[in-house]
């Protein structure tokens, strides 16, 4: 059936349209100056699709390899590869040929550590790619249609929906980015569990409350009148005691930078504590002790995870604060500087603040997030987003603050709960048309600071939660995040059609009783938009 459009917090679609006119002659001009790249990238490339193809593989599967895991033909800039932080390199230089730049320097080298000084530097995102996809007849790129959706689609995408692997009531939404029109809708405004999809509401919260080059901040501080030596939590889960910080804030950078400053004071012993005031509230998330994140703190170092892994479920240590204090102190002796056994404390105002270090901007936070599906990262933005909002950094808090943002940017919250950040809590609800309205929200050319929200969603088949998914469909074209809990199933993000149209899609499940069964009825749904040229 025929759904109607998206309600007015579209208007601004005919932005799209706009800059989709201005930019089609510079993105013909950059096409032809990315083919020697893309053409080297499908060369490297090739072996490896060869042995994830097959035969019985949709068509479009191998168009999408001969051109480099290409989005759409010759419109939508190559899905691979990507780089350290999760950001496409055929992106950024098909943005930096157009001469655009998003408000994102994703932290390589010491940037992320805090060591240079100056504000951060913005790197180029994915609004110019998104833009291109023009709108009306006028602004429309070469070959390319209007999707108009309709009876068409309904036939497609309607029995997939009804598979019974995806229980009793789905919720789905489709949305072509280009108009703004709902093209498809089942369920669409009914709450439903989202469990990490809702990880795209907060990122898209905490963009809106922080700006994309926000930074995370740890320090250390010396109180003058007892000579105690406080470190501060920033709330940084990606804070690093490992040698190779890879770009992170550096545990092991800030002890020597503190040692150096106690140093100058003439200082070689210290008691040390640490400040966990930053946030608010019950540290345990309320699904208990799980390995699929740590305690919620202000002050952790890498997750509080005790192996070496960076993403996935991982066994945590008891105490993520006092843990990372007593790394702190055997790194500061490695430095000639001799600390107490830590205890909670806080920092007073009139400490002197001897050394900082910062988390990578929040643009590459939230791609990582979304890519890693990184519940530990995705409650402490929540938490800063509280913060930002004037709301106390607890659950509660979090759950106010992440409504508010998005009632600002005019979405549909109705029926929505925000009951923390990483979609872990089985209490929170969303709707189908909310996820596509957020990621339609990431779209708008106005918008440039939500594109990590776009930029950080896992590529089908190569990147993130999706890396083992659509090796024998929609790989390259479909980027997604996943959802799973118990009985839950969801997927929501963008696809490329057939027809070079760029459309968000959200299908939720709940009451399913075989999740790969779910899973694989979802992906089915997610490359059908993609093939069936109803769209």
């Amino acid at each position: 059936m025929v759904v109607p459009e998206l309600r007015p917090w579209r208007a601004a679609r005919p932005h799209v349209a706009r800059a989709a006119g201005a930019v089609r002659p510079r993105l013909a001009r950059a096409a032809r100056s990315a083919g020697p790249r893309v053409a080297r990238f499908a060369r490297a490339t090739a072996p490896q699709l060869t042995r994830i193809t097959r035969p019985k593989t949709w068509q479009y599967t191998a168009g999408a390899a001969t051109a480099g895991l290409a989005l759409a033909a010759g419109v939508v800039t190559a899905a691979g590869p990507w780089d350290s932080t999760g950001q496409r390199t055929a992106e950024q230089d098909r943005a930096v040929a157009l001469g655009h730049t998003g408000g994102a320097d994703h932290g390589r080298g010491s940037r992320g550590s805090g060591t240079a000084a100056g504000p951060p530097r913005p790197a180029p995102s994915a609004g110019s790619v998104l833009a291109s996809l023009g709108g009306d007849s006028g602004s429309r790129p070469d070959g390319a249609k209007a999707a108009p959706g309709g009876r068409a689609l309904a036939d497609a995408l309607g029995p997939l929906l009804e598979d019974p692997a995806l229980g009793t009531r789905p919720g789905a939404t489709v949305v072509d980015l280009t108009t703004g029109k709902r093209l498809y809708g089942v369920g669409a405004g009914t709450p439903l569990t989202p469990a990490s999809t809702i990880k795209i509401a907060t990122g898209v919260a905490a963009l809106t409350a922080l700006g994309p080059d926000h930074r995370l901040t740890t320090r250390t501080a010396l109180e003058p009148d007892t000579g105690e030596l406080v470190l501060v939590g920033g709330g940084d889960p990606t804070l690093t005691a490992r040698a190779d910080a890879r770009g992170l804030a550096s545990l092991r950078t800030l002890a020597g930078k503190t040692a150096a400053a106690l140093k100058k004071r003439d200082v070689r012993k210290v008691t040390l504590s640490y400040d966990t005031t930053l946030y608010a509230g019950a540290e345990m998330h309320p699904i208990g002790v799980n390995e699929n994140l740590a305690r919620v703190t202000a002050l952790m170092a890498d997750e509080a995870r005790t192996d070496d892994s960076t993403s996935g479920p991982a066994p945590r240590v008891a105490d993520p604060a006092a843990d990372a204090a007593r790394t702190f102190a055997g790194l500061l002796k490695k430095h000639g500087v001799t600390a107490s056994p830590p205890g909670p404390s806080k920092a007073t105002n009139r400490a002197d603040t001897l050394a900082t270090v910062s988390s990578p901007p929040l643009s590459a936070l939230v791609e990582r997030m979304l890519t890693n599906s990184d519940n530990d990262l995705a409650e402490a933005l929540a938490r800063h987003t509280a913060v930002a909002t004037g709301k106390r950094a607890d659950f509660k808090g979090v759950s106010a603050a992440v409504t508010a943002r998005l009632k600002q940017l005019g979405l549909p919250v109705r029926g929505a709960e925000f009951h923390d950040g990483s979609g872990l809590d089985r209490a929170d609800r969303i709707t189908a048309e909310l996820l596509t309205a957020l990621l339609a929200e990431a779209a708008d050319p106005a918008r440039p600071e939500l594109r990590p929200v776009l930029t950080g969603l896992p590529v089908a088949g190569f990147t993130g939660t999706l890396t083992s998914r659509y090796t024998d469909g929609a790989a390259g074209l479909v980027r997604a995040k996943t959802g799973t809990l118990t009985g839950v199933n969801t997927l929501a993000g963008t696809v490329v059609t057939d027809q070079g149209r760029l459309l968000a899609f959200a299908f939720l499940s709940s009451g399913t009783t075989d999740a790969w069964a779910a899973q694989s009825a979802l992906d089915k749904a997610a490359t059908t938009l993609a093939s069936c040229g109803c769209a």
